[in-house]
């Protein structure tokens, strides 16, 4: 039995100890009862007494460990003059009797929050896709410092006007503008923006502009739609008119002169927005002057709904809506051909270039903003239409991001080849799933200015990513090049040697499958669709045979995309599992 306390327990108790307290202290420290009553010289049936009436023995280790904190933290707080250990020890206490509550707390009945509760002052989240006025002023300057002439008419024009109407070349950077003009006007104004396009996949081609220009301010937007923090919302909506009703605020609608059904969808874009603060944008390339759009561009539609004499004149020639015009619809029109924009400071061309690498008819439609007459093609764009899907709806078994977009499912590939200064083409095709079915057109892609080993290892990447099982290459003249080197690697691929027969045969096909409904490709694929409509019925040098081309030469192969589409439905025969749907001498 030691005679005497520790110094670190004498330390903890005051000069004076309430001698019923201190007998307490020295029981729960592990003292017999005999023990503390010769200390406290207090007789020991005393000391029992009060070991029994306190129920010394019942008291928990929190109890205990309670008491000795208090009795500490009471003697270090009626201390006059305090050192700096003293308030850390102070600190200390207070803690650990903080953490007995809780503990008590869980233990009558709490939960794991008790034990575990969320620091007082938690740090707050950053706003989801949040923009400082700092941020949107960066914005608005990298906006107008990047603009070329006819951008800056068209964003001056939007805010006069609400609704514009634009015929314009390809590749002069529109669907880039609006996406950026769009971003600036929710920031600054809390409207919200919709975009409608041909497929879900096209409308994304917005989010992926709108996305880059927040990042050019540091601001990682996220979400589809995208909710900016002023509660602009940003949609990304494909042109199906039963899910885009719901939705309202400024509208832009992307080539909608190569949408179906677009009367309908026109109707439903204007009650979109409806509201005079709502401001409505149509942008396109041309397409054909049998589309349904093009009365609407024309102002056709507008003159068919009154009296003769209460009927308007259009101006809707490149003269005319070459520096914006509005019409007596209210509909600010404006063309932008290729020579225009590089007139308006568009450095991305070369005009001398293009006009080798198109022909006239080429060039006319795709640069030049003229309208085509699909009555001579052979796949005119209403048969194409057909096919348009929405493939991110539809196509539930591809994955067009996957390292395996279509699992094990067999695919076919067809290429075109270039010589140089031509483009060359390649398209993945999905067979048919059961005898008859539908073949769709996963991927395609072309590709310029690349010797034939380039060409070859494009190929060799789609069998990495695909299990392809038949590859059709045009091995006439200059392809036998691509063909040796894909040989390498996949030794059946077939040489589809070009003859009168060959062509017609293909061309058959390919009718068939879309006259039959038989295939499917996204409805943003307007080069697909451009590609297929060139091509043209004529006869042979010796005039004693019909043939096909698409104005193709070694300058020009706008229709490189459907060749490689046809060299793929090669693989299936004329009559495949179905009844040819079309002759050569009806075609002829």
């Amino acid at each position: 039995m030691p005679k005497r306390l520790p110094p670190n327990v004498v330390a903890g108790l005051p000069k004076e100890p309430d001698p019923r307290q201190f007998a307490r202290t020295l029981f729960w420290l592990g003292w017999r009862i005999s023990a503390i009553a010769r200390l406290l010289k207090i007789p020991r049936t005393t000391i029992y007494g009060w070991h029994s009436r306190d129920k010394w023995a019942d008291a928990t280790p929190l109890d205990r460990v309670d008491s000795a904190i208090e009795a500490r933290l009471m003697q270090l707080t009626m201390k006059e003059c305090k050192e700096g250990r003293d308030f850390k020890e102070i600190d200390l206490l207070g803690r650990q009797l903080e953490r007995t509550a809780r503990i008590r707390k869980y233990r009558d009945g709490g939960d794991e929050s008790d034990l575990n509760p969320k620091p007082a002052r938690e740090r707050k989240k950053p706003t989801r896709n949040f923009f400082s006025e700092e941020q949107v002023d960066k914005l608005k300057s990298l906006f107008d410092g990047a603009l070329f002439d006819y951008q800056k008419m068209w964003h001056e024009a939007g805010l006069e006007h609400r609704t514009r109407n634009i015929l314009k070349s390809r590749q002069i950077g529109a669907t880039w503008y609006f996406a950026r003009e769009a971003l600036l006007d929710a920031l600054l104004t809390g409207r919200n923006q919709l975009f409608l396009s041909a497929s879900k996949a096209q409308a994304f081609v917005f989010r992926g502009y709108i996305v880059e220009f927040a990042k050019e301010v540091d601001v990682e937007l996220t979400g589809a739609p995208i909710k900016l923090a002023n509660d602009a919302t940003l949609h990304f909506l494909p042109s199906n008119p039963r899910t885009a009703q719901s939705y309202h605020g400024n509208l832009y609608i992307d080539e909608y002169f190569w949408l179906q059904s677009f009367s309908t969808l026109k109707k439903v874009a204007s009650g979109m927005a409806m509201h005079s603060k709502w401001r409505k944008t149509y942008f396109s390339t041309p397409s054909t002057l049998n589309h349904e759009a093009y009365p609407f561009w024309s102002g056709d539609e507008f003159n068919r709904r009154r009296k003769k004499d209460e009927q308007a004149l259009f101006d809707v020639s490149h003269d005319a809506l070459k520096g914006g015009l509005v019409g007596p619809d209210r509909q600010w029109r404006n063309i932008v051909t290729v020579e225009d924009a590089i007139a308006g400071g568009c450095e991305l061309f070369d005009l001398d270039e293009l006009k080798l690498e198109y022909g006239p008819e080429e060039y006319a439609n795709l640069l030049m903003c003229q309208f085509v007459d699909d009555t001579a093609s052979i796949f005119p764009l209403k048969l194409l239409m057909g096919a348009m899907v929405d493939s991110w709806d539809v196509w539930d078994d591809f994955r067009p991001f996957a390292l395996r977009p279509f699992g094990e499912r067999e695919v076919w590939v067809g290429y075109d080849p270039s010589a140089s200064g031509d483009s060359a083409a390649m398209v993945v095709l999905a067979p048919p799933a059961v005898p008859g079915g539908k073949f769709r057109i996963l991927e395609r892609e072309q590709f310029h200015n690349m010797d034939f080993e380039a060409q070859a290892n494009a190929i060799r990447n789609v069998c990495l990513r695909y299990n392809v099982t038949y590859i059709g290459i045009d091995a006439t003249g200059l392809g036998q090049g691509v063909l040796q080197l894909v040989r390498v690697f996949f030794p059946a691929a077939e040489a589809i040697n070009y003859n009168v027969e060959t062509k017609v045969g293909m061309v058959l096909k390919g009718l068939d499958v879309f006259n039959k409904g038989r295939i499917e490709f996204d409805a943003g694929w307007i080069d697909l669709m451009q590609s297929f409509m060139a091509i043209r019925k004529t006869s042979t040098d010796s005039g004693r045979q019909m043939t096909f081309k698409a104005d193709r030469s070694a300058a020009v192969s706008h229709a490189d995309l459907a060749w490689a589409t046809l060299h793929a439905l090669h693989h299936e025969p004329l009559a495949g599992n179905t009844e040819v749907g079309m002759s050569f001498m009806e075609i002829s």
